[in-house]
């Protein structure tokens, strides 16, 4: 044996540790925790993570600042870009109804280290979110009593000159976490029927809003005369699409949530799609009448709706518009205090995080541990941290998030999987089940169908040369293509000619190649059988919608700030400390490989015939039945 042989066969074992997959083990709708909710549920649930602070505050800031009146296209147009992200969470949600969203999907279709980082930037997502929200909802208080709550803590605790720190704590904020976290500790079933309140509530002022706004509507402000109705052009509508997705970002919960459903299979897409078009519906027709109500160039962004009515004259009606916004804090809050958890929940029942984390209360069957540090944590950062720079490190998590769920579904549509309820074979298994394969269908043919990762039939006569290549490995050559051609075109349309230090000819010649590439990369994969289910929900237009959503979320990372790419990479080292101190060696599935190798390391195959081969492989269940000895065949009656 060559001396560098086993350090190498190690290496090799490592990097399979990393990209392990999870099997798809067990009945689905086995669980611990309690499935209570219908598809009403997690539509509302949908809404009210979706429906915040953004319909109150962003509405104003993107028609003031970037796009005008056209607010109302940038909300269709983002309505269309996270309908293609919530398709595939959509898939994903029915086809595995495991609490864990996009760390989940990642882990049964890409490998545990990418899970484990995804799961890690989407817990920070729902602590920062949680934390911005509470502090939002207790300024939005503190102005309505005139500040007085603000200049009482300035007045007694003083202002601090800390860099990352707030100029004071804000005991409000933290209050309010530690009370919403107490009512979502009590059940699903609660935090249910106070999401259903508040987001009732809420829709109610929303559908009087829009009544209100059309009856006090002037037409005229959308006249040339007050800057007609694109007052930023084409590039104002693009830069308002680009803030005004991530007001669509929370429809994930219904995916976090779907282990808790009745129905996962048909409730989840439903709602998915349920709650996207009323929050679209809702996010232009609010925007519209916002703009048709006052002129555009004089609305307040911080308050944008009840600063409309107080400018017509109607105080009455601002007041219930900031009824309206505390409802919409509230559900927001509460969703990211109910999510967060669970996807801790899955990572420590998996064994990449700590197991108290998976510990279920017996009563109230929600992961109480998780619920309580999770809060505690929450309202430590609104106490102390200045989260206003902290803000935009939520867009790249989300989108991150988004991008792996997109091509997990990709992954997912081209590879063979397992039946659901069957866990993945060991090596012994593995050896019989490869020698009955070979062995059931001697001396007759068979015309099956192609499986997925195999060319398709109708292709092989004039794409063949696809076909020598082994079952997977042209897929998996295409969709690192295809990856890597869309951070490429991304990087190309955001930056354009002057960032690139390009001549014109080298920035369309870019242009075209990264275009062609990414169009090759997605014939080629669509050249290949996909996998077909008929009682679960699938995206349609494979692999063309999943590959326009990475796309598109590529660009839109790319436009965030180098602060936020910095302030990312140092949470994904912690993230990485974490994985190989503890995950990589507690994971579920390292223990089953120590398990499986330990069998294996004591089978002795003896040197008979063929047929004692394969009963010295074959599994348990089957070596108990076996044919009688000979000196059984005497004796026996």
């Amino acid at each position: 044996m060559a001396p560098g042989l086993p350090s190498t066969t190690s290496l090799a074992c490592f990097c399979q540790k990393l990209n392990r997959l999870k099997p798809l083990e067990g009945s689905f709708m086995e669980t611990s925790l309690q499935r209570c909710l219908s598809t009403l549920d997690l539509t509302l649930l949908g809404v009210g993570g979706m429906v915040g602070s953004g319909l109150y505050v962003l509405t104003g800031t993107v028609a003031k600042q970037m796009a005008g009146p056209a607010v109302l296209v940038s909300f269709g147009v983002a309505a269309v870009a996270s309908l293609l992200a919530a398709l595939c969470y959509a898939e994903f949600g029915a086809r595995v109804p495991r609490t864990g969203s996009a760390y989940l999907f990642t882990y049964v279709s890409m490998g545990e280290l990418w899970a484990f980082l995804i799961g890690w930037n989407v817990i920070l997502e729902y602590l920062i979110g949680g934390a911005a929200v509470a502090r939002a909802w207790s300024g939005y208080l503190d102005s309505m009593f005139s500040h007085r709550i603000h200049n009482f803590t300035e007045a007694h605790v003083g202002v601090w000159h800390i860099p990352f720190l707030a100029h004071n704590p804000d005991f409000l904020a933290a209050g309010i976490i530690l009370l919403a976290s107490a009512l979502v500790s009590c059940g699903a079933r609660i935090s249910s029927w106070l999401n259903h309140a508040f987001s009732a509530i809420n829709l109610v002022i929303i559908l009087f809003i829009i009544i209100m706004g059309f009856i006090l509507a002037h037409p005229h402000n959308w006249s040339p005369e007050e800057g007609g109705f694109a007052p930023f052009g084409f590039s104002g509508i693009l830069a308002g699409t680009a803030t005004c997705f991530f007001a669509f970002v929370g429809f994930d919960v219904i995916a976090a949530s779907s282990e808790e459903a009745r129905n996962p299979k048909r409730a989840v897409p439903i709602a998915i799609a349920m709650s996207l078009g009323l929050v679209a519906s809702a996010y232009i027709l609010v925007s519209t009448v916002l703009t048709l109500m006052v002129p555009w160039h004089s609305l307040n962004p911080n308050s944008a709706l009840a600063d409309a009515f107080y400018q017509r004259g109607y105080s009455w009606a601002g007041y219930i518009v900031a009824a309206g916004s505390i409802c919409a804090m509230n559900t927001v809050l509460l969703l990211n205090i109910f999510s967060g958890p669970r996807i801790l929940y899955a990572m420590a029942n998996d064994g990449l995080f700590f197991q108290v984390f998976a510990h279920v209360h017996p009563r109230t069957q929600v992961p109480m541990v998780g619920i309580l540090v999770f809060g505690v944590l929450m309202a430590f950062m609104a106490l102390l941290l200045d989260l206003e720079a902290l803000v935009q490190f939520l867009s790249i998590g989300t989108l991150l998030a988004y991008t792996f769920v997109a091509t997990s579904i990709i992954v997912l549509r081209f590879q063979k999987s397992p039946s659901p309820g069957l866990a993945s074979p060991g090596p012994v298994a593995k050896e019989y089940n490869s020698f009955q394969d070979h062995t059931q269908l001697v001396g007759t043919e068979q015309a099956s169908a192609p499986e997925p990762g195999q060319l398709r039939p109708a292709l092989r006569p004039y794409l063949g040369f696809l076909g020598r290549c082994s079952s997977g490995s042209t897929v998996a050559w295409a969709l690192g293509v295809m990856v890597a051609s869309a951070i490429t075109l991304g990087c190309v349309l955001v930056f354009g000619v002057l960032a690139l230090h390009l001549p014109n000819w080298g920035y369309i010649l870019l242009l075209l190649f990264s275009t062609i590439v990414f169009v090759l990369s997605l014939l080629v994969l669509g050249a290949h059988q996909q996998q077909r289910q008929q009682d679960t929900f699938q995206i349609p237009l494979v692999p063309l919608t999943p590959a326009l959503s990475i796309l598109l979320n590529i660009c839109l990372m790319l436009k965030l700030n180098y602060l936020t790419w910095l302030r990312f990479f140092i949470w994904l080292l912690i993230g990485l400390m974490v994985y190989f101190g503890y995950g990589i060696w507690h994971s579920k599935e390292n223990h089953q490989e120590l398990q499986q190798s330990a069998t294996a390391r004591y089978v002795v195959f003896p040197n008979g015939s063929l047929e004692e081969r394969v009963q010295a492989v074959q599994p348990p269940s089957q070596a108990l039945v076996q044919k009688p000895s000979q000196e059984e065949q005497v004796t026996s009656p």
